[in-house]
């Protein structure tokens, strides 16, 4: 299958799934609102949305599928299907046994995600009881991710990449049935979705479950609990890309932490990141489920050339998304707000802090979407040390800025602490990859990179000018906010794919020529 075609596969399925995002969301605001309800539940679901990102939606891929596919090369499909099933068992015991902990120290640990929640404070208490009920899901998301770590390596790219549908439908199902039952802006609501996480953790282990079992081999097989040598290597190269995959989320709970003490805070980084996720989300799925086991093919084969022309495609593909996508939350970010959560228990002014939050944010998209194709090209080389140590510094970054910006800029200070620290990420990585040899471009990468810029650059002007022509129904009603979104989106990527192929920006048949190698 031809890396566009791949590509193609992943980031539709993430595309629908951040849409149906969106509409969770914008659900979540209107029963949930933006107060001490909202600010609870962020705080419940930081851990289970921590693993969902670790575990469940790829970043376990680093490790796993360079490991399986060098084993099954080497010893032959028994011997992956044997190493599977260690790791699967090996992994479930240690999850059960770390949730079991955290369940009897939540107070503790919620201490430490909202250090902001007084524990006289309503939200504490919320944020305890939901936590409890919703960490669960981490030892769900463990199994899930082994299992998806060998269909991507198979090459069945397509059931992993709808894991995050599976849990974004079962999730608005229970926001459908709080709103339906009356129970809006009530602590009743928060405890039905903590438990819809638990559910959409049980859909998410059958689909892939379902998946991997039409794969031509069995998976797996009876599931053990193994110490052996080359577990113990496995869990010492996964923990490093875990910790590297896990720093952004790892940067909001931070940043959940260092505003927690601001009311309403927590709840404008949660909104804004959902909407800044979508792209991000995107080239996250991509990188986990097609680049890591590309480019880990052609590395292993010794394909130079191959892995050149991999690696410059991703980046021109991560370029072109990111561009773009950052250009049009920064100007359309308080049309957006306005229009997906303005409703119910979410007013303007929580709108106006939401955009806010989201303009500063998008300022960092480009280094933290290149960071991920950067480390991407690590994995290849089963480097998980790297990613891991440029990411720590780009934390720092974060959490430093974070915590001076604070004061004058309240949450809007915190993001774009944030989306400095995306841009550090990015540019320490690629140094440190081109300075080793394996970041190597083709000729004509630069060109391309110019000419998105040069595209991006004419689709800013273009929206600026009509967004002025659209203030009069951008200050309507829903109806109206919606229409005028609707074109000022339009008209921003209509402009922009434009640009583009006037200026021979892509050359799609030189992309869907591009095979990863054979797994």
């Amino acid at each position: 299958m031809s890396l566009l075609r791949k590509v193609s596969s992943v980031g539709a399925a993430t595309l629908v799934s951040r849409v149906l995002g969106f509409v969770r969301d914008a659900m979540m605001a209107a029963v949930l609102g933006a107060g001490p309800l909202a600010d609870a539940f962020v705080a419940a679901f930081q851990l289970p949305n921590l693993a969902r990102r670790l575990l469940a939606e790829g970043a376990l891929n680093a490790a796993f599928v360079p490991a399986w596919l060098t084993l099954r090369a080497e010893a032959g499909p028994d011997a992956a299907r044997a190493f599977t099933s260690r790791v699967f068992g090996t992994l479930a015991a240690l999850l059960v046994g770390l949730v079991a902990l955290v369940v009897l120290l939540m107070p503790q640990v919620v201490g430490l995600i909202a250090p902001g929640f007084a524990p006289q404070d309503a939200r504490f208490a919320l944020a305890v009881d939901w936590a409890r009920w919703t960490v669960g899901y981490v030892v769900l998301a463990g199994l899930v991710a082994v299992l998806a770590g060998v269909l991507n390596a198979n090459g069945r790219v397509g059931a992993a990449a709808a894991l995050p549908i599976a849990f974004n439908l079962v999730m608005i199902a229970a926001l459908a049935a709080a709103l339906f039952a009356g129970l809006a802006e009530s602590a009743a609501a928060g405890t039905l979705l903590a438990l819809a996480v638990l559910v959409a953790g049980l859909v998410q282990l059958a689909l892939v479950g379902l998946a991997a079992a039409r794969l031509p081999a069995r998976p797996l097989d009876r599931p053990s609990v193994d110490a052996g040598p080359d577990i113990r290597r496995f869990f010492r190269r996964a923990g490093p890309g875990l910790i590297a995959a896990g720093i952004p989320q790892i940067k909001f709970f931070a940043a959940v932490a260092i505003a927690s003490g601001v009311p309403g805070a927590a709840s404008y980084l949660w909104y804004a990141d959902r909407l800044y996720e979508l792209p991000l989300g995107i080239v996250s799925a991509i990188a986990a489920g097609v680049l890591v086991p590309v480019l880990a093919a052609h590395a292993r084969a010794a394909d130079g050339a191959a892995l050149i022309g991999a690696q410059s495609r991703a980046i021109e593909f991560a370029a072109g998304l990111a561009l773009p996508a950052a250009v049009g939350l920064v100007l359309l970010a308080d049309p957006i707000a306005r229009t997906l959560f303005e409703r119910g228990a979410f007013g303007p002014a929580d709108s106006a802090a939401t955009a806010a939050v989201l303009a500063a944010l998008a300022f960092g998209l480009p280094g933290h979407v290149l960071e991920k194709v950067f480390a991407a090209g690590s994995y290849a080389h089963n480097d998980t040390a790297t990613p891991m140590m440029t990411a720590l510094a780009g934390l720092g970054v974060a959490v430093a800025g974070g915590l001076l910006l604070l004061p004058a800029f309240g949450a809007a200070g915190v993001a774009a602490a944030m989306a400095a620290s995306g841009w550090v990420n990015a540019a320490s990585l690629a140094a440190i990859e081109a300075r080793r040899g394996r970041l190597r471009l083709d000729p004509a990468t630069p060109r391309t990179l110019a000419k998105v810029a040069a595209a991006a650059a004419l689709m800013a002007l273009a929206l600026a000018l009509v967004r002025e022509l659209a203030a009069g129904l951008l200050a309507g009603g829903t109806a109206a906010r919606v229409l005028a979104l609707a074109a000022l989106i339009g008209c921003g990527g209509a402009v922009y794919a434009a640009a583009v192929q006037a200026m021979g920006a892509f050359d799609l048949a030189r992309l869907s020529g591009l095979r990863g190698g054979r797994t």
